[in-house]
């Protein structure tokens, strides 16, 4: 035990050398490659086994967090975060059919988004989204008549719901919340059950099934899972709504999925509606506009269940013995085209 302690302090003075080496020497952490390959040293943490054994809930049945020892399985407040290996998918699909659940899956297609990511993302979503399960898709577009048309498989529907596209993309990003949180009060969330909340510029390549399914989810951010609090990029202007003080977060979340019961995701949105309306009334705009403040407001409301950067993985990363099989891979970010 005592040698065991001895190299994990020595492991963690190692990393602390290289972050420290590499900030003196001011390298752009997330963009050279050498850094990507040397942030693996760096220590995740250890879920306590006293917490392993009480890690299940209503879709997953008892998780197996000890299968994966070399990332961290669970949170400080009992979450399990759920890697390949954790879980049993057949237990969860039968879990979820025993509740007969219908599931939202919500995405935005404004602008140049539409033709360039929208067909691939939702017949990616046919091939590996719940399966098995009744899903009822929402596209948000200012162009309906251009949503291409699709064979849906059985208990497969296709919503299409207009909206009013914004001059600038910043605030498509920043307005969806105050759509998403209408549409939760409205029919989706009359027909939904479950909703997951995705972002269109990416598309599915695994199962993406009920083990992902919880009372509130958040996503960790493939960028960021790594490194300490400190390196995190939380909103720390004080002015903002979505401001975390220095120490505070838990872990950097993705906006590009998040999900939860419609009374839990009504909370997130307004929330984050109210915050970014906040900031626009004070004339600021948080560093990153609606993840910032979906930060905070889990930050403040601790997410039910975490998922590994696994199920939301980006290729220019590159390959990661703990990636074990991605379930959502972004596409190439072609801002310049897209973004005007």
């Amino acid at each position: 035990m005592a040698l065991k302690e001895g190299l994990r302090t020595w492991k963690r003075i190692f990393w602390w050398l290289i972050l420290l080496t590499l900030g003196f020497l001011g390298l752009p952490l997330y963009r050279l490659h050498i850094v990507r390959h040397l942030e693996v040293l760096i220590p995740m943490g250890v879920c306590p086994s006293a917490r392993m054994a009480l890690l299940r809930d209503n879709f997953t049945g008892l998780l197996r967090p000890w299968a994966r020892p070399e990332v961290l399985t669970c949170t400080s407040w009992g979450a399990p975060i759920i890697w390949d290996g954790t879980f049993d998918p057949d237990v969860a699909q039968q879990q979820a059919v025993q509740q007969n659940l219908t599931i939202g899956l919500t995405v935005f297609a404004v602008g140049r988004y539409l033709e360039k990511y929208l067909a691939r993302f939702l017949d990616s979503a046919e091939q590996h989204f719940m399966g098995g399960q009744r899903v009822v898709y929402y596209v948000f577009t200012e162009r309906p008549a251009a949503v291409p048309r699709m064979e849906l498989g059985p208990d497969r529907r296709l919503r299409v719901e207009r909206v009013v596209r914004a001059r600038r993309w910043q605030d498509v990003s920043m307005q969806r919340m105050r759509t998403l949180h209408e549409a939760l009060g409205g029919r989706l969330g009359r027909e939904a059950h479950f909703v997951f909340c995705m972002d269109v510029d990416q598309h599915f390549s695994s199962a993406f099934g009920p083990e992902a399914l919880a009372e509130s989810v958040a996503q960790l951010h493939a960028w960021h899972y790594h490194w300490p609090r400190w390196l995190l990029p939380f909103e720390r202007d004080a002015r903002s709504a979505a401001a975390l003080a220095p120490g505070d977060g838990d872990f950097y979340y993705h906006a590009a999925v998040f999900g939860g019961s419609v009374a839990a995701l009504r909370g997130l949105t307004a929330h984050c509606a109210q915050g970014l309306q906040r900031d626009q009334a004070r004339g600021l705009e948080a560093r990153w506009h609606d993840e910032s403040h979906l930060n905070k407001f889990f930050w403040l409301h601790k997410p039910a269940k975490v998922l590994s950067p696994e199920f939301c993985w980006s290729p220019d990363i590159g390959q990661r013995a703990e990636i074990r099989r991605p379930r959502l891979l972004w596409a190439p970010k072609e801002y310049a085209l897209l973004r005007h």
